[in-house]
C-alpha cells in the first residue's frame, strides 16, 4: 500500500483541485441565460423541431456515408503497411473495395440517391 500512496495522493489532489474551479466557476457564473428560439441552420427560420423524425432515405445515405468512411479508416493503416506486405496487401484492398463498390451499387439500384 505504500507504493500507491503517493499516486493516490497526487489523484485526490488533481481532483479536489478540479471539484474547487467546477464550485468556483459555478459560484461567479450566476443564473443561466434562458436558450433563445430563434432561428438556426443558416438563419431561415426552422419548419419542425430540431429532434423530430428524419425521412427513412436519410438512412440509405447515413449507409453509404459509413461506408466511405470505413474505406478511408482502413485504407490510412493499409498505405503505411503496403509496402512490407506486398502484393498481397493490395489484393485484399481491391477485394475490399469491390465489396464497397457492390454496396454502392445496391443503394444506387434501390434509388438511395434519387431525391424525388
Amino acid at each position: 500500500m505504500s507504493d500507491w500512496l503517493p499516486v493516490f495522493v497526487v489523484l485526490g489532489v488533481a481532483l479536489a483541485g478540479v471539484a474547487a474551479l467546477y464550485g468556483v466557476g459555478r459560484w461567479l457564473a450566476g443564473p443561466a441565460p434562458p436558450v433563445p428560439v430563434g432561428a438556426f441552420a443558416g438563419g431561415l427560420a426552422p419548419a419542425e423541431h430540431a429532434a423530430s423524425r428524419f425521412h427513412v432515405r436519410w438512412y440509405a445515405v447515413a449507409m453509404v456515408f459509413l461506408a466511405f468512411d470505413m474505406e478511408m479508416l482502413f485504407m490510412y493503416p493499409w498505405a503505411v503497411v503496403v509496402a512490407e506486405v506486398g502484393a498481397a496487401a493490395v489484393v485484399e484492398m481491391f477485394v475490399f473495395l469491390g465489396i464497397l463498390l457492390a454496396g454502392v451499387v445496391y443503394a444506387w439500384r434501390e434509388g438511395a440517391f434519387r431525391w424525388a
